[in-house]
């Protein structure tokens, strides 16, 4: 099988996560600059099987689309046009940002440490692929 890897997109920083190839297990990758993000990508599938991109879905509390929307899908059009074989799936990113906080607080991570939006990306990256892997 081939890895799943999601991402959690972000105007100047995305959170990379992948699946191990039993698609069992999400991992945090990496965080990258977004300007950087499809030559990442496409450096990433050279090395690695990557089977879908799972990206996440910015909701409102009532349901409606956010801001970031709007970029993502302008981001959506390059990737497609970048990887049009690749299937791209969406999935809820409400309160990722919030539980990646918790879990640093929950895991004993020092206040410094905390302090790093790429690592909050890179767990909220992670939360929103085991939310996906969760639904089958």
């Amino acid at each position: 099988m081939a890895r799943v890897l999601a991402l959690d997109f972000g105007k100047v920083r995305t959170g990379i996560a992948v699946t191990d190839e039993l698609q069992l297990i999400a991992s945090g990758l990496t965080t990258v600059d977004t300007k950087d993000l499809l030559k990442f990508l496409e450096d990433y599938i050279k090395k690695e099987s990557v089977e879908r991109f799972v990206v996440g879905l910015p909701k409102q509390m009532d349901n409606t689309a956010s801001e970031s929307e709007v970029l993502i899908q302008d981001f959506l059009k390059q990737l497609s046009a970048k990887f049009p074989a690749m299937p791209v799936e969406r999935q809820d990113e409400r309160f990722t940002s919030k539980m990646a906080f918790q879990s640093m607080l929950d895991s004993g991570i020092k206040k410094k440490k905390r302090r790093d939006k790429a690592l909050v990306d890179e767990i909220s990256a992670t939360l929103i692929l085991q939310a996906y892997l969760n639904r089958f």
